[in-house]
């Protein structure tokens, strides 16, 4: 167990350096190989250190190909936690949260496509340079090589005069490098935080040039322009004896002529494997797309919120779960995420949107909800669901004593969770590990959010008549608000009830004192594990790391804080 409880709380860390140990081995080995093999011996004569360097940074590009397409196998990542075996529930979960490195692998792939172009740039100016009268003896004799029909070349370069650019791009290997390199940084420009949240579809299809990438990938090598000594040749021609007697070389003798062959392309045998699971996952998605969701409900929040609640053939969830939704009406190949907001009790299962882009606006406008206009459609259009995906927040009962925090939309998460909650204490709370939940909301508008407002209101009546009022304690931190706000609150202050929730625990004005709260909690728990569980910005994010380290006990029998942070 001790074993199991290491890996989970550092299961993120070990996998980032498993990832760069690999890479760093794969490059040291190939580059130390080809510093060394002597089928290039001939090849390094011209190009120098700049070979290495190339099939170095290629290997390591391959293998992180390799990885780029397994996080987003989500179906398939799914069925492994389902039903991997290794420390239950904790472990299976880390699937989801710890797969979660495709900005990290795309950043390696970019870095290792940087250094192979760069090398090959520094090549190609080498076998242009070994055409030249500056050119010593050996170089410019290997440079010379495939002039007669009994020679093969070594230096693609043929005359001094050749356009060295043009003369590339008319390549296999040029022209699918060029490909390459555009395609990447298409993908990569497309995908950052500003592009995504501005323009989520020019981010959805430009992501999907991958397709082109791959295939030009693994075409890539068909060009063989860098060449090594066959093995034949080096059978018959001594390297380390020839080397000096360039002059010597000839058909038949101690030193006949080296002949040289490109190395078969292996890229593709990187990718096959991914490739494959890859189409599988598409598979899984459209048989997916193809089953039956029934929407049975169709509720317009106050601000510009919609709630779909929807029924689907063997749909099993878990709290803090997510989906992906399609809306073929809309676009017949755009899947958008959706955080669960119903329990896994509730016979059917839900989603609260939020008008916040193209695709969501015409959405609204599909389910007749527009503005703060209501208008039931005449045919509610199709939607497709897949998933669900992800189950970070599960954990919450594996732990006696759970505070959550949201920040914002991190809200959404905790929807589903507190009302799965509520449903343990009712049906078996002598079962329920879980004793006491703080939940924490900071808000910098609470109106944006009423149907969650709503929902802890149906909570909180529900706990105090069920005799569980002390189960959830839970503290909403409003951030922003106006001078009218202000003196309403002011002017109904003494009354029962919050005047911005409507609950009986009054909205706190500010940001919350971390300091204080942690030590209240530690103090109120003195020999207990507790788990924090935060869905928010990055910058909270390291404080309430911060809080779990500065407040946990040295002592083994004390308080101790256990962090996880929820990506959204």
């Amino acid at each position: 167990m001790m074993v199991c409880w290491i890996l989970n709380e550092n299961l993120s860390a070990i996998i980032v350096l498993a990832w760069l140990g690999v890479n760093l081995f794969l490059f040291i080995d190939t580059f130390c190989w080809y510093e060394e093999e002597k089928s290039f011996f001939y090849t390094r004569v011209i190009l120098g250190s700049t070979l290495a360097w190339a099939r170095a940074s290629a290997l390591c590009l391959n293998f992180n190909c390799m990885l780029i397409l397994l996080p987003v196998c989500r179906n398939l990542i799914s069925f492994v936690r389902g039903t991997a075996m290794c420390c239950k529930g904790p472990w299976r979960r880390q699937l989801d949260k710890n797969l979660k490195f495709h900005k990290l692998v795309a950043y390696g792939i970019a870095v290792n496509a940087t250094i192979h172009t760069v090398a090959h740039l520094f090549n190609l100016e080498r076998f242009h340079w070994s055409q030249s009268e500056d050119a010593p003896g050996l170089v410019a004799a290997l440079s010379k090589l495939g002039s007669t029909p009994n020679e093969s070349y070594l230096n693609p370069v043929r005359t001094l005069h050749m356009d060295t650019i043009t003369g590339l791009l008319t390549t296999i290997a040029g022209s699918t490098g060029l490909v390459i390199s555009l395609a990447l940084i298409l993908i990569i420009t497309s995908s950052t935080e500003f592009i995504r949240q501005s323009s989520y579809e020019l981010f959805w299809y430009t992501h999907h040039i991958f397709i082109i990438f791959f295939i030009s990938l693994a075409i890539h090598g068909l060009g063989q322009i860098i060449r090594g000594q066959t093995p034949e040749s080096l059978l018959l021609h001594n390297v380390t004896f020839c080397r000096d007697h360039y002059a010597e070389w000839q058909a038949a003798g101690p030193c006949p002529v080296p002949q040289f062959s490109g190395k078969e392309p292996s890229t593709w045998k990187w990718l096959l494997g991914p490739v494959f699971m890859y189409a599988c996952e598409r598979i899984i998605r459209f048989w997916r797309f193809q089953q039956e969701v029934v929407i049975t409900k169709v509720v317009s929040h106050p601000s510009a919120v919609l709630e779909l609640q929807m029924k689907k053939r063997d749909f099993k969830m878990a709290p803090g779960q997510y989906l992906f939704l399609q809306c073929p009406a809309i676009s017949p190949l755009e899947w958008h995420p959706f955080t669960l907001t119903s329990a896994p009790q509730e016979d059917f299962f839900s989603v609260h949107i939020r008008a916040a882009g193209d695709w969501t606006e015409a959405l609204f406008k599909a389910f007749g909800a527009e503005g703060h206009v209501f208008q039931v459609p005449r045919s509610l259009p199709r939607v497709a669901v897949d998933g669900p995906f992800g189950a970070t927040l599960t954990d919450v009962f594996d732990y006696p004593v759970s505070v959550c925090i949201a920040a914002g939309i991190g809200v959404t998460p905790f929807a589903s969770l507190l009302k799965s909650i509520w449903y343990k204490c009712c049906e078996s709370p002598s079962q329920l590990e879980l004793s006491k939940v703080y939940f924490y909301w900071i808000c910098r508008d609470a109106q944006a959010f009423e149907w969650f407002a709503s929902l802890l209101l149906s909570l909180e009546t529900r706990m105090s008549e069920q005799g569980n009022a002390h189960f959830l304690s839970y503290h909403i931190f409003l951030t922003g608000w106006d001078e009218n706000q202000a003196i309403h609150i002011a002017l109904h202050w003494d009354e029962n009830t919050d005047v911005v929730t409507g609950l009986k625990q009054k909205t706190f004005y500010g940001r919350p004192n971390w300091n204080n709260e942690f030590k209240e909690i530690a103090y109120s728990h003195p020999s207990s594990s507790i788990g924090v569980f935060f869905c928010g910005p990055k910058a909270l994010s390291k404080t309430l790391r911060k809080m779990c380290h500065l407040y946990s006990s040295a002592d083994p029998q004390g308080v101790h804080f256990y962090y996880n942070n929820e990506s959204f």
